[in-house]
């Protein structure tokens, strides 16, 4: 993200016209002994005007050069794809800034001074959740005053964290002031939570706390698919892509759920290509878990949960397992595979 040259990088070839000593002058493309390269402006051997760095990582830097410092607004491309755009001042991050992954999603959103975070920001998480408060010197999300809001932008869980993990906080509700600032009403009489991450063998440590967003927004109950146990249930509409369930479990590997038979597996779900999460017996019991109810959701071919633009209050929602149609799937989902079938002849 600086755009100060370094001592060590020495040119090592120049395309491009140059001035009467030999320094690069007018639009060029400088090869350093790094392997980075500048390609923009020069002015007697000075970067001045537009240019973009091309570093030896894959990462690039471009904007406006002034006196060989880029100054203003500056674009810094991560070499996974991700993106940070922000304000320089002397080659360095001065002022706002915003981070967005390779798919566009905003990750931080705050201000920056000599290349560090700084003042209040926000950092940004795929489920629509997100940490806000005062960085610490350190540019970290580290303090007593700072939250976890949730996806809806108004649930938030206020108090401390380290590092952007939560080590104790209540509930409260993200509000704006007049002024355009942001301010949380904290529930004084609300449960301490704390982040309470699955291991291979303990689901949880709070295993009757129920999660405070989830619990607006659905219910478990007896299912109406037959046979299926109790479903999961939607307290109020939902438009499309509203998050309203957790999925949390122990974590055990893929090759521990092949070896089992399908009656283990009920409530499986793959994390990644190593960690399959895994709500096992007596755990699939509202009495002895219920911190997050995502694993209560049952299957259908046409899933409401993926498909449908909304969900209404009491649907019962369901989502496709996406089982291999063959010998290895349970009975239940070949009999509703093999009665979906007859249904469509």
């Amino acid at each position: 993200m600086d755009s100060d040259d370094d001592d060590s990088r020495i040119e090592e070839t120049v395309k491009g016209p140059l001035d009467e000593e030999g320094q690069p002058h007018g639009v060029c493309t400088v090869t350093y002994s790094s392997s980075d390269r500048f390609e923009g402006h020069f002015i007697h051997g000075e970067k001045n005007g537009k240019g973009k760095f091309f570093f030896f990582d894959g990462s690039t830097l471009e904007g406006f050069y002034v006196d060989d410092s880029l100054q203003g607004p500056g674009r810094y491309t991560y070499e996974d794809g991700g993106v940070l755009q922000g304000t320089y001042l002397g080659g360095e991050l001065n002022g706002p800034a915003q981070e967005c992954d390779r798919d566009g999603r905003l990750v931080f959103r705050g201000q920056y001074r000599d290349n560090n975070r700084c003042g209040k920001c926000w950092v940004y998480y795929p489920d629509g959740g997100c940490v806000f408060g005062e960085v610490n010197v350190d540019g970290e999300m580290t303090g007593e005053s700072m939250a976890y809001v949730y996806p809806d932008s108004q649930t938030a869980l206020y108090g401390r964290f380290v590092e952007g993990a939560l080590i104790s906080a209540r509930l409260a509700t993200l509000v704006s002031t007049e002024t355009g600032g942001t301010h949380f009403d904290v529930a004084t009489d609300s449960p301490v939570y704390s982040y309470d991450k699955s291991t291979s063998s303990c689901i949880a440590t709070h295993l009757l706390l129920p999660d405070p967003y989830e619990s607006q927004w659905v219910f478990a109950a007896d299912s109406l698919i037959k046979g299926a146990g109790q479903g999961l249930f939607a307290k109020m509409d939902a438009e499309s892509d509203t998050v309203m369930a957790f999925y949390n479990g122990v974590r055990i590997t893929h090759s521990e759920v092949n070896g089992r038979v399908w009656a283990e597996n009920g409530n499986t779900i793959s994390l990644d290509e190593y960690t399959v999460i895994d709500v096992p017996q007596p755990y699939d019991q509202m009495e002895r878990y219920c911190a997050s109810l995502g694993h209560k959701a049952n299957h259908s071919f046409t899933p409401n949960s993926k498909y449908d633009p909304v969900v209404q209050k009491d649907e019962e929602l369901t989502v496709n397992y996406g089982y291999k149609q063959d010998s290895e799937a349970p009975d239940w989902y070949k009999q509703a595979l093999a009665a979906l079938q007859q249904a469509k002849m």
